[in-house]
């Protein structure tokens, strides 16, 4: 892996060419049936998900989406999910433990929303309630950060049986600007918050938060989409292929066991 510094990989992370939500299921997937709407308020776009077929195997597949461009990132709220966005994700991961489906994730939000109205609909009860929910299924969950992955809004879809990272990729308790603004009272402090927070694919990897990094292009994933593409399916298959002949109730226990020792250097859980 190259030597750039953390504050270097957060610019990565954060380019607006970087492949998305959309771009993996259109590289990944065939025969993908988009699903909309929270059934209680509205549809959410920064959250997009639905069935597909993963090399001839029904799944279901979400992400965070943000856009390629102003307008798009508008209409996607720049990939920051309100509550109808984690209750529709839930209610696809519902659908998908009653049909039996392995479950993909892809995590890429700067968090979840945090605007008053997004609290007033149930902000922190949706991404609770999805932590409850993700954390009990008992089908095969693979969740891969692919761009950053900042506070609760990432892991209200990231708790999964296998959690890895693209090379680089962020993942965090939140931003490095909010990190800088709490803790110093100066969001300008950012790049130095990026060298303390231990965010970087090889650090969570030390501390057992992730299982597995997967390379990028020197570049970084949007100087060779196709190439990522690949590195992502083949790292899909075989953690799908490491949990298919589990039990379900095998699959709910690794997965309580993996998130009550995460951060523990010594792996002292179940690893992919």
């Amino acid at each position: 892996m190259s030597g750039r510094t953390a504050a270097e990989r957060v610019a990565l992370a954060r380019h607006p060419g970087r492949p998305g939500t959309a771009d993996y299921i259109a590289a990944l997937c065939t025969d993908f049936f988009e699903q909309k709407g929270d059934r209680q308020c509205r549809e959410d776009p920064a959250i997009l998900g639905g069935v597909a077929l993963f090399h001839g195997r029904p799944v279901t597949v979400l992400g965070h989406r943000k856009g390629k461009n102003l307008e798009e990132n508008l209409k996607c709220n720049f990939g920051m999910p309100g509550p109808e966005g984690y209750r529709k994700a839930r209610r696809m991961m519902e659908q998908a433990e009653k049909f039996r489906r392995p479950i993909f994730t892809f995590l890429d939000t700067p968090g979840a929303y945090p605007g008053v109205e997004a609290e007033a609909r149930g902000q922190g009860e949706a991404i609770a309630r999805n932590l409850a929910v993700m954390s009990a299924l008992t089908v095969p969950v693979i969740c891969v950060v692919t761009g950053e992955g900042n506070s609760g809004g990432a892991l209200a879809i990231g708790v999964g049986n296998t959690v890895l990272m693209l090379e680089n990729a962020v993942y965090s308790v939140l931003s490095p600007e909010g990190f800088a603004s709490i803790l110093w009272k100066d969001a300008a402090r950012a790049e130095e918050a990026c060298g303390i927070m231990k965010l970087t694919a090889e650090d969570l990897l030390a501390a057992g938060v992730i299982d597995g990094i997967l390379p990028e292009p020197e570049g970084g994933a949007h100087t060779a989409p196709q190439s990522v593409f690949r590195t992502v399916d083949e790292a899909l298959c075989r953690a799908l292929e490491g949990w298919k002949r589990q039990s379900g109730s095998f699959l709910a226990a690794q997965r309580y066991k993996k998130f009550r020792a995460m951060g523990d250097p010594a792996g002292k859980r179940e690893r992919a």
